[in-house]
């Protein structure tokens, strides 16, 4: 009988967003891929230090140790490294103890491919391409960037979002890119009661939703918060449109277009995802962050 993913967060992870593969990449931008294969085959009994991503994998993966026999997550790595290589990166797996079992090593080729394929929700990759060519089919997904922020020690799971153009679409942004503020302003107050559409992480916020309505709301192993930098009166369309969704967010904070960074540490988040990158390079100095380069704002 086929295996099935239904009922489960399936995660696709690039190996550089999960380990600091930064030695063996400059080694191939460097020497090319020869050099690269030599490299890590030498070094394939070494383990690789965690990557930005880690902790999140962690922690997505000490969701199933609540449920050892109806398992909520599914990671699966994607890399373009070869088999032969890769066995680097499946040992190091098995150093720290990750529950991850499924992978696509393409060879040098981009794997975004297969991100559709095993039903993926959520797509984290360092390669900018391979996340906009996932987006395009319709995936959640974000470029790591590089941080070196401590790790956040509390055991629940933390996750933030960005509204327009991340958990809503981007028709709002457009707005207030081409027309400023005011007429943003004007916009939103005027379709306060019609729900946003949603954006590209809708399904993978829904896929979250779904596992929290498992659990009483003070005993989730997950906590979700919107960040937006919206105030009133723009935020009412926000709310409204959560409450149309049948979603649950446990925290919004309207910013009104202050730094998110500090709260986003406030908050304790486990990885951020932004559309601007300004707002991710301020975040990633507090958090994990995750750019998704999607809408008005990146083209």
């Amino acid at each position: 009988m086929p295996v099935s993913f239904d009922g489960e967060l399936v995660v696709a992870i690039s190996s550089r967003a999960l380990f600091d593969l930064e030695d063996s990449h400059r080694v191939f931008t460097e020497k090319g891929v020869d050099a690269y294969c030599r490299y890590q085959i030498e070094h394939e009994n070494e383990v690789l230090e965690r990557g930005v991503a880690f902790p999140l994998v962690q922690k997505l993966l000490a969701l199933n140790e609540r449920n050892p026999g109806a398992p909520r997550v599914e990671i699966v790595l994607l890399s373009r490294n070869s088999a032969d290589t890769g066995l680097r990166i499946f040992n190091s797996i098995q150093h720290y103890g990750l529950g991850i079992s499924r992978a696509a090593f393409t060879g040098g080729e981009s794997p975004y491919r297969y991100v559709p394929t095993f039903g993926t929700h959520l797509f984290l990759s360092a390669d900018p391409g391979d996340v906009t060519h996932a987006l395009e089919t319709g995936v959640a997904a974000a470029t790591i960037l590089p941080s070196k922020v401590g790790l956040n020690p509390g055991a629940q799971l933390r996750i933030a979002f960005d509204g327009d153009a991340v958990v809503f679409s981007d028709e709002a942004e457009r707005v207030y890119q081409t027309q400023g503020l005011a007429a943003f302003s004007e916009s939103e107050r005027a379709a306060a009661n019609e729900p946003l559409p949603g954006g590209p992480f809708k399904d993978f916020l829904a896929a979250l939703h779904h596992i929290q309505s498992e659990y009483p709301p003070e005993h989730s192993p997950i906590r979700t918060a919107l960040f937006t930098a919206r105030s009133a009166p723009a935020h009412e369309r926000v709310i409204r449109t959560l409450r149309a969704w049948n979603i649950r967010i446990d925290e919004a904070v309207f910013l009104g277009g202050l730094d998110k960074g500090a709260f986003l540490k406030a908050f304790g988040a486990d990885i951020f995802f932004d559309d601007q990158r300004g707002h991710c390079d301020s975040a990633r100095e507090h958090v994990p962050t995750g750019h998704v380069p999607h809408g008005a704002a990146n083209r």
